[in-house]
């Protein structure tokens, strides 16, 4: 279970680096490769609940070996891409095999070890999650530098099929769930389409300008499409993706928006930062992603110290903290300028990584134990939804920002980047006040070891 988790959580980071390398290999601008994240984090995040829900009717070990066969299946096919958009088809639909394999994962590993031992089977998924984050830009980099960085995507099939294989060994296969829920496929549909829809809307907004018929007509199609959405969730009540009853608690709420804007901001210095990093300061891929670990290393750090802090003092402190940290990180990143030495980066970096370590590692429980036990699978998944959206719409967002005013001068790159940051410095003081006005959850060692054995749609990164 534990290569799985690593594969699945190291995605999310180990292309980052290697997106400049992509770019000049396919004659791709960088809005359009920025999609080969945002195509699998999108529907990764949006499939994530259905994966989930499709795991406990069909049987989490039967999920398992499909999700991984369907991603590494079209990580070989992606690494082979000769344009971008054969590329980014790819990714999308290793997002669909990411979704279906990673709530199996959850269940599978919660399912092997006694009720007592909880809480040793969350710290093995989030100890093997937070490793697959921090590694993924040095993996990214040095696959990316040695050999190709398609060989970001042939390593999938080795790693799946070892993984694969030690599942079907070691797991039984598990009874399917009695009782078959509807799916809500349109409610996925709708969602999914109308971010989609943003995302193109924002990634052409500087070709086309703002006032364009079809930048226009998108951001129209967008809000019809999220509107049939909300129409949709109403009427699929329980079975909705999102139901009223989870949605409509203000705490759950409360950690489901700071989550979006969080997002927003962490997503988009995982893609700049190296960015700036290859263009700017000229490394390679490799020291690009090893120029990330200052970050990434406090991050997984203080992710462990977060645990005990939650229990001590409640949610609310914990995750303010992190959201503060967040937004000061970032904004100290957004004065970086062409020509900075690499130490200019490291103050906004460490403080910025332990706000995110702070603050993922507290929200989802902080969300999901402001509910019902009995929702809490679905919470967690739901959290962890809208963690994907708004990275994906926040790299929408920074990448229109930044190549607004990109003439094929670096120093313009780096400005476009300072701008992107600061406006992502707005997302997270705005999603500070959300967390010091609003988020709470249930508080005692007892509620969290009687909420944990229930986390199966906790996220990877």
């Amino acid at each position: 279970m534990g290569v799985a988790v690593l594969v699945v959580a190291q995605d999310f980071t180990a292309l980052s680096v290697a997106l400049p390398s992509i770019e000049k290999d396919l004659h791709a601008d960088l809005g359009t490769v920025q999609w080969t994240i945002n195509a699998y984090a999108l529907v990764f995040g949006v499939m994530i609940v259905t994966g989930g829900r499709l795991a406990d009717m069909f049987g989490r070990r039967r999920a398992f070996v499909l999700g991984a066969a369907i991603f590494a299946g079209f990580s070989v096919v992606g690494g082979a891409a000769q344009d971008t958009t054969w590329l980014i088809a790819c990714r999308a639909l290793m997002g669909i095999g990411g979704a279906l394999m990673w709530p199996a994962i959850l269940g599978m590993t919660y399912a092997a070890l006694p009720s007592s031992k909880a809480g040793l089977a969350g710290g093995l998924i989030l100890g093997a999650a937070g490793f697959g984050n921090a590694v993924g830009p040095l993996s990214g980099g040095l696959l990316t530098d040695e050999l190709t960085w398609r060989w970001i995507f042939f390593v999938n099939l080795p790693i799946a099929a070892f993984g694969v294989a030690a599942t079907l060994r070691a797991i039984k296969p598990d009874a399917p769930a009695g009782e078959r829920e509807p799916i809500d496929y349109r409610g996925v549909a709708a969602l999914s389409t109308g971010l989609v829809a943003l995302l193109i809307a924002l990634d052409q907004s500087t070709d086309w300008g703002w006032g364009d018929p079809r930048v226009l007509g998108l951001a129209v199609a967008c809000g019809v499409l999220l509107v049939a959405f909300a129409v949709i969730e109403r009427r699929m009540g329980e079975s909705a993706l999102v139901p009223r009853d989870v949605i409509g608690n203000r705490k759950f709420a409360a950690a489901c928006v700071t989550v979006l804007l969080m997002s927003a901001v962490f997503f988009a210095t995982l893609l700049y930062l190296p960015q700036f990093m290859t263009k700017d300061l000229h490394y390679s891929a490799l020291r690009a992603g090893a120029g990330l670990l200052p970050m990434m290393g406090t991050f997984a750090a203080v992710s462990f110290a977060a645990g005990p802090l939650y229990e001590r003092v409640g949610p609310k402190p914990v995750v303010s903290a992190g959201a503060l940290c967040c937004a000061v990180g970032v904004l100290l990143l957004s004065f970086l300028d062409s020509g900075d030495h690499y130490s200019a980066l490291l103050p906004g970096m460490f403080i910025l990584g332990a706000g995110v370590g702070l603050f993922y590692s507290s929200v989802t429980t902080a969300g999901v134990t402001a509910l019902d036990p009995a929702r809490a699978s679905l919470a967690a998944g739901v959290v962890y939804m809208f963690q994907i959206a708004g990275g994906s719409v926040g790299l929408g967002v920074n990448t229109a920002i930044v190549t607004s005013g990109v003439g094929g001068s670096v120093s313009k790159f780096v400005d476009g980047i300072g701008d992107a940051f600061r406006v992502d410095a707005v997302l997270a003081f705005a999603g500070t006040a959300v967390a010091v006005l609003f988020v709470g959850g249930r508080v005692s060692a007892d509620a969290l070891r009687h909420h944990r054995p229930h986390l199966h749609r906790a996220h990877p990164g």
